[in-house]
């Protein structure tokens, strides 16, 4: 550890992304990535002149995109935060509305971005842990004074909480913000987004990275009421005013505006899911319930971490988490197109016959 490191840099607990190795070719199954190119309108709207442009900031108001944005969902500007990826985006929201006196508390099994934003700024964090069969009870959370985040559907598991359980939350207490990460409700989910106007303390979180192909774009954004995205602003304004790239802005307004591309491609992943689920579970996986583009999977016949590393030396990524207690067995299997998963099972069952 460097020298130069402060104590409090030094009690960071970094995000770990997933591989991205450039030793050979893989079939990417492990970061949770589209397996199609970008709506045919973004590749059209990255023009020449546009790329002439990047000599000038880009609009730190991201007007066209926050206006896509606001069209598509049917709300105001107003109602709208655009950001360097819901990464970003999650990070305003916990510098916005936790801190000193005001906890965070989310699931112990969920996405670890979460724990390492806790560490980043030094906040109180309650760990509440998910039920034995991975789903998440929102009465656990009931009781809670600060704010709560919750991924819909949850990463790793895929499994979603009803939109009337998060309603129970927030009729619970109107004071406490309740985050609602949905970075992929596109996939089967509901998403919490109606009931933003019924709800100030909702904050609705998604990204463009998965549902619409922008995972290399970086582009995130969240909805909410004006008193909510105003707090955000805040934040953005006194950290990163240009937080969205010029290309960024455009690519993701024209992927807002082609909404036949994005259902086409949604629906696909839905339908190799269900394909790849039943596969899997004739090898006897088991596979829990998934609204989201991967699916969260283990087998009695060989541990996680052997299918991982088994799969890695036949050309195939896919995610694993050592030493991680209770789901250490588990896989997680991003979706890709139907000849990708067509290749992991034959894969995965090919190994299972050489045991």
């Amino acid at each position: 550890m460097s020298r130069f490191l402060s104590g409090e840099a030094a009690r960071l607990a970094p995000y770990t992304p997933g591989e991205q190795p450039q030793d050979q070719q893989y079939i990417k199954l492990n970061t949770n990535e589209s397996p199609f190119p970008p709506a045919p309108k973004v590749i059209k709207a990255i023009s020449r002149a546009e790329l002439l442009k990047l000599n000038l900031y880009s609009d730190p108001a991201c007007g066209q995109l926050v206006d896509a944005i606001a069209k598509r969902y049917e709300m105001q500007r107003s109602n709208v935060i655009t950001g360097n990826g819901s990464d970003e985006i999650l990070g305003f929201a916990f510098r916005a509305f936790c801190g000193e006196g005001k906890g965070v508390a989310y699931a112990d099994i969920t996405y670890g971005f979460y724990r390492a934003q806790t560490a980043l700024f030094g906040l109180d964090a309650t760990v509440i842990p998910l039920r034995e069969d991975f789903t998440l009870n929102v009465d656990d959370y009931m009781d809670f004074p600060g704010t709560i985040v919750i991924a819909n559907p949850n990463a790793p598991t895929g499994m979603a909480v009803p939109r009337p359980e998060i309603q129970r939350l927030l009729e619970a207490d109107p004071d406490r913000v309740v985050i609602v990460d949905e970075a992929y409700v596109d996939f089967g989910a509901e998403s919490c987004v109606p009931m933003i106007y019924r709800y100030d303390n909702l904050l609705v979180v998604q990204t463009m990275s998965k549902s619409r192909s922008l995972a290399g774009g970086r582009v995130g954004y969240a909805l909410g009421s004006p008193e909510l995205i105003s707090a955000l602003n805040r934040v953005k304004y006194s950290f990163n005013p240009y937080n969205v790239n010029r290309l960024s802005l455009i690519a993701g307004a024209a992927a807002v505006e082609d909404e036949a591309y994005f259902q086409k491609c949604t629906g696909a992943i839905q339908g190799n899911r269900e394909w790849t689920v039943r596969e899997l579970e004739r090898l006897g996986f088991t596979v829990l319930p998934s609204q989201a583009n991967f699916v969260f999977a283990k087998s009695d016949r060989i541990s996680g971490g052997d299918l991982y590393r088994k799969l890695k030396e036949n050309g195939i990524l896919v995610r694993w988490w050592a030493d991680s207690g209770r789901i250490q067995d588990f896989v997680r299997i991003t979706i890709g197109s139907l000849e990708q998963m067509v290749a992991l099972v034959d894969e995965v069952s090919r190994l299972l016959d050489d045991l």
